[in-house]
């Protein structure tokens, strides 16, 4: 089994964007926990919101896409609304490009 680290994933997470937010969803803050086992990658992740569109698109696109790294192992998706997602949760980089900087953010 390959060596993969945390950084591995959020590396290929950083190429997945929110379609109606031009911002990557580990800098939106939308992925809450990621575990490596030899077996298993597991991802918690959340929404903006509970009625978003784009939800089980976005979720297929995360299971795909570390899949793709993943070295056999199963990718397990936990969709979480506790704690319900909120502007803190943006990163530096996602506040300057949604321009969020002058709110006091």
């Amino acid at each position: 089994m390959s060596a993969l680290t945390k950084e591995n994933v959020i590396e290929v997470l950083k190429t997945i964007y929110d379609p109606e937010i031009p911002v990557n969803i580990w800098d939106l803050g939308l992925i809450y926990d990621i575990s490596i086992t030899d077996s298993e990658i597991n991802i918690k992740m959340t929404f903006t919101s509970p009625t978003c569109p784009m939800m089980e698109d976005l979720l297929q696109q995360v299971h795909d896409t570390v899949s793709v790294i993943s070295g056999g192992r199963d990718v397990n998706i936990e969709l979480v609304w506790d704690p319900p997602w909120d502007l803190s949760r943006l990163s530096d980089e996602a506040r300057l490009d949604l321009d969020l900087t002058e709110q006091g953010w």
